[in-house]
């Protein structure tokens, strides 16, 4: 399994017993979502590696407990502390509607009412307090901040998100 093919599920925190248990940290909205879940990829010197889960359960909010096979002490936990889990992008449950993965929107057009298409999006920047679309026009980078007040329609069936983008947004970068 690639890295591209995952998505990001969360961090070994640290450890939770003597018997190798560890605490997951999870980074979704919905935790529960991901309480009986038979295996994860591993992130392990840059390669996705499956682990097979015996048990787990939630553990304070957003925290699972995990009991992976073949990990039955502190030693063999030490060793995969700070790893990031993976899962692969079929398990994200769809969303519908103006919902949208970060991902899925990647190679859409944007287009503007007023402006009509303005670009496709390569990337979205979320690093920073308002997450961008970084959206391509010919060679020009456009920042496009993901407001749900611009958000008109996400057109999956034609890859389209249309937007009612304020007077002068665009026009600066062109």
């Amino acid at each position: 399994m690639r890295k591209e093919e995952c998505f990001y599920l969360g961090k070994i925190a640290k450890k939770f017993s003597y018997k190798g248990e560890v605490l997951v940290y999870l980074d979704t909205d919905e935790p529960e979502l991901y309480e009986n879940m038979e295996s994860v990829f591993v992130e392990i010197n840059k390669d996705l590696v499956p682990f097979f889960i015996e048990n787990s359960a939630l553990h304070k909010n957003d925290f699972l407990r995990v009991k992976f096979e073949d990990i039955d002490n502190e030693e063999q936990a030490d060793e995969i502390l700070g790893c990031e889990l993976y899962l692969p992008l079929s398990f994200l449950p769809k969303l519908e509607g103006n919902q949208f993965y970060y991902h899925e929107v990647i190679g859409f057009e944007i287009e503007d009412q007023r402006l009509g298409v303005v670009g496709k999006i390569v990337s979205v920047n979320d690093s920073t307090a308002q997450p961008l679309f970084e959206v391509l026009n010919g060679t020009v980078e456009i920042l496009i901040p993901m407001i749900d007040q611009f958000l008109v329609k996400i057109d999956r069936d034609n890859k389209k998100v249309v937007m009612n983008l304020p007077e002068g947004l665009v026009e600066m970068y062109l």
